[in-house]
């Protein structure tokens, strides 16, 4: 991805987990930079209190359950504006409080056209209450998606919690996503070098940074949301691949949370960085492969109710 791409930070997280505590510090810290922050509150928004209502409404009607128009209206008008404006950013940072799922905030740096062409999405980050969570993933499946969405899981609080108890908690969000980085945290103590410009979104070196995450497929009991890895050492055909993901994300991309790969395709020399949200998907060419490199291509699902057969016999037929 072009360097001249202002970096998008979304930070999520159930109420009371600590997203402010730690906004506060990424803004106090001494770091030199200046960042432009979004709070992405619905009464904060501006918006007349009967529109919000009532797009509300007919929004978690239409997308599933997720807040999805009027945020990302906002959202587009909000970071065009930062876009044009003299004064420029190191980075920007969206906070998705009162936002139960972020997709609708990650799935904007997809869908509209000037937004991309000035911005990419650099991490999501999800803070989560080391006291509560157990607690929050048995009464509410948006806990959830929250930690299934997270590039970065800040693993917080932990003055309230035993050992044993910590231990509980990090076990069960490597239930729900093996792949993300987690910081442990008391008041949201995590460092923004360790948060921000990390490039996580682009994938990189995101499947590379777990190494042994395809020795086996992880499945977790809650909701029936899972993490499924699929690699083959087959250069992949990129119009097989493309027609077998199209038809994949448009009937299960409602189920599908992340979709995150690194592709290597017959003929071409450099990595490809495919990455999803739901039915939305985007992709790019990154640095080429090393030359004693094994070229492997890694594709990884976190969703509901995911068939890992038929997803590993979709992916293997899309050899060239």
């Amino acid at each position: 991805m072009s360097d001249t791409l202002t970096p998008v930070t979304v930070l999520t997280g159930y109420l009371g987990a600590g997203k402010t505590t730690l906004l506060n510090r990424l803004l106090s810290e001494n770091h030199g930079k200046k960042y432009a922050v979004v709070i992405n509150e619905f009464g904060e928004l501006g918006v007349d209190n009967d529109l919000v209502v009532d797009s509300d409404e007919e929004v978690f009607e239409m997308n599933n359950g997720c807040i999805c128009c009027t945020v990302r209206g906002d959202l587009i008008r909000i970071v065009g504006g930062l876009m044009k404006r003299a004064q420029k950013f190191d980075g920007i940072i969206v906070e998705t409080t009162g936002l139960a799922n972020p997709a609708p905030v990650a799935q904007t740096f997809f869908v509209d056209e000037d937004v991309k062409a000035k911005t990419r999405l650099d991490a999501i980050i999800t803070v989560v209450d080391a006291k509560h969570l157990l607690e929050r993933l048995n009464d509410s499946p948006e806990a959830a998606d929250q930690i299934a969405f997270a590039d970065v899981i800040v693993l917080n609080k932990l003055d309230l919690v035993t050992p044993e108890e910590l231990q509980a908690v990090e076990d069960r969000i490597r239930q729900i996503n093996r792949f993300a980085a987690i910081h442990k945290a008391t008041r949201a103590d995590v460092p923004a070098d360790k948060l921000l410009g990390l490039n996580a979104f682009d994938l990189q070196r995101v499947l590379a940074s777990v190494p042994d995450f395809l020795e086996e497929d992880s499945h977790t009991h809650n909701e029936h949301l899972s993490s499924i890895s699929l690699s083959t050492d087959k250069p992949l055909d990129p119009e097989k691949f493309n027609l077998w993901i199209g038809h994949i994300l448009q009937t299960q991309g409602q189920d599908l949370l992340r979709t995150k790969g690194i592709l290597s395709y017959k003929n071409e020399d450099r990595r490809f960085a495919f990455q999803a949200v739901h039915m939305i998907a985007d992709g790019d060419f990154l640095a080429p492969w090393g030359a004693d490199e094994t070229r492997v291509s890694r594709l990884v699902f976190i969703g509901r109710d995911l068939n890992r057969p038929a997803l590993r016999r979709g992916f293997e037929s899309c050899a060239a």
